[in-house]
């Protein structure tokens, strides 16, 4: 069991985004349930279910070192006593990339349990491009008669 107790779900949700960035492996693995009960589905990626997969998903995506930044941004935050849902935009930079990427959408379930605030979710996936604009009405109202 993890030694480490977050008060409140945005205490582990900023735990989750410093290991992300820090790419540690037992940080990130902190903040999730110990329950086999937990998902993680990262962008383009399969659905992960349980500690050995998230655990190894985990590991080969920091095998690379640390290396990224991640910005959240438009976070809304559905709250009740036992369960949050974070629905952020997670702006992220790689370092030595020239251009900066679009953002993605996640959202990050947090479960209260005896040991403090647990990850049990985290679904990630690119954010949609921009919506079209409506073209502009009609100069002169069509009759149809």
């Amino acid at each position: 069991m993890s030694a480490r107790i977050f008060p409140t779900a945005q205490d582990a949700q900023n735990a989750f985004y410093e290991a992300l960035e820090r790419s540690d492996l037992e940080a990130m693995m902190a903040v999730w349930s110990e329950d086999e009960d937990i998902v993680c589905v990262h962008p383009a990626g399969q659905r992960l279910a349980g500690q050995a997969q998230v655990r190894e998903a985990w590991r080969q995506m920091f095998a690379g070192g640390p290396g990224m930044r991640v910005r959240i941004t438009q976070q809304v935050v559905i709250a009740g006593v036992m369960l949050e849902v974070h629905s952020v935009h997670e702006n992220i930079t790689v370092t030595g990339e020239k251009r900066a990427r679009p953002p993605m959408v996640a959202t990050n379930v947090y479960l209260r349990t005896a040991a403090g605030w647990r990850m049990i979710v985290h679904h990630a996936s690119p954010a949609p491009g921009e919506a079209a604009a409506e073209p502009p009405p009609p100069a002169t109202p069509k009759i149809l008669h």
